[in-house]
């Protein structure tokens, strides 16, 4: 019970100063499930990112991957524990940490994961990694992007007294194809391709970066468009 009060009051105290220093859009929140298992791929380009995801989510049972770099951290590692936070190894294959997210999104939770594995330095979508695609088969729960944009840069905005505009938002979920063991790495390699075409096709072309002359990318936005138009049309 006081975990989960603590988690309420941090989640509120995130709210109050997003609303107070930034103007923050959030779409999609419609798409959000409000129970099982679900594995966010969201893209990564300011330190503010999982804040935003943080604050948007209305449920108790959300957490992700924290690089280990921060646990010497106090401040930073007694946030992270508050949110049950698993610490992961970028530099090496982390099976203990993988086994554990694998762990809490077959118990049903929210885990989110940045498909690029750091933070972008280029202002747009890198490369993705294929720990996302993996994750997303050995636990066989749906997959869910998140686009988040405006946040590079916003910490010197707001150290300027500026409120910068930061945009977040959740698509539908999706399901992978089965990583099947013969061509397997081809297999991987073609989901996570997926998942940050979904990322990309959420975002506004300047921030697709690697991804953006990648057909599916245009195959995915086309179809959006169609489906609004559609829904628009009826009476």
């Amino acid at each position: 019970m006081l975990h989960r009060l603590n988690r309420l009051i941090f989640r509120g105290i995130i709210l109050v100063l997003v609303k107070l220093l930034t103007r923050t859009k959030v779409s999609g929140l419609e798409n959000i499930p409000t129970e099982g298992g679900v594995l966010m791929t969201a893209n990564h380009l300011s330190v503010v990112d999982p804040a935003l995801v943080f604050m948007s989510l209305d449920r108790q049972d959300a957490t992700g991957f924290v690089a280990k770099k921060h646990q010497s951290n106090l401040f930073y590692r007694t946030i992270v524990n508050l949110v049950d936070g698993i610490w992961l190894n970028r530099y090496e294959a982390d099976s203990q940490a993988l086994r554990k997210a694998r762990a809490y999104l077959k118990n049903g939770g929210i885990f989110g994961i940045a498909p690029e594995g750091t933070r972008s330095s280029t202002g747009a979508l890198i490369p993705g990694k294929i720990g996302s695609a993996y994750l997303a088969d050995i636990a066989q729960v749906p997959v869910q992007p998140v686009a988040i944009y405006g946040t590079e840069g916003a910490v010197h905005r707001l150290l300027r007294l500026e409120r910068p505009r930061l945009h977040i938002s959740f698509g539908e979920l999706y399901t992978l194809p089965t990583i099947e063991r013969k061509d397997r790495d081809a297999q991987l390699q073609r989901n996570t391709d997926e998942i940050m075409c979904r990322i990309a096709a959420m975002l506004p072309q300047k921030y697709r970066g690697v991804y953006v002359d990648y057909p599916r990318v245009q195959e995915l936005i086309d179809s959006a468009k169609s489906q609004s138009e559609v829904f628009h049309s009826f009476p």
